[in-house]
């Protein structure tokens, strides 16, 4: 038997107390959700919204195709671009393949705040 969910006023208290200011909600009035599947969030209360803020909106939550890969990749080699592997190689070899010769090499990052710092740095560094 699964136990229910907190209740939102208890949330909101532990988010006041235990994540920073900075990190905003993006509602007026406070979604207290539980779940995901597909293109779809889900509240404590059963409503579905569908999601076009978060950031895998364009491959949806829970998609089964995605788990499983993740589960696959993640139990063989979770890691970075700091070392020498097969399928950072083969990953970034095949986008090349897509794109004309100027955009041949790559760079893989992990947010976009990662990615506007690398542009910042590639500016500079060519200018």
């Amino acid at each position: 038997m699964t136990e229910p969910p907190p209740q939102l006023d208890d949330l909101l208290e532990q988010r006041d107390a235990h994540v920073g200011k900075a990190l905003s909600l993006g509602h007026g009035s406070p979604l207290h959700i539980t779940r995901g599947h597909m293109q779809y969030l889900y509240s404590a209360s059963g409503e579905q919204y569908l999601d076009l803020v978060n950031n895998v909106c364009h491959v949806g939550h829970s998609n089964p195709r995605v788990v499983e890969a993740g589960a696959r990749q993640m139990a063989l080699l979770n890691t970075n671009t700091r070392y020498v592997y097969e399928g950072l190689t083969e990953y970034l070899g095949r986008l090349a393949a897509t794109l004309p010769e100027p955009l041949s090499v790559g760079f893989l990052v992990n947010s976009g705040s990662e990615a506007n710092e690398l542009a910042v740095r590639i500016a500079r560094a060519h200018t």
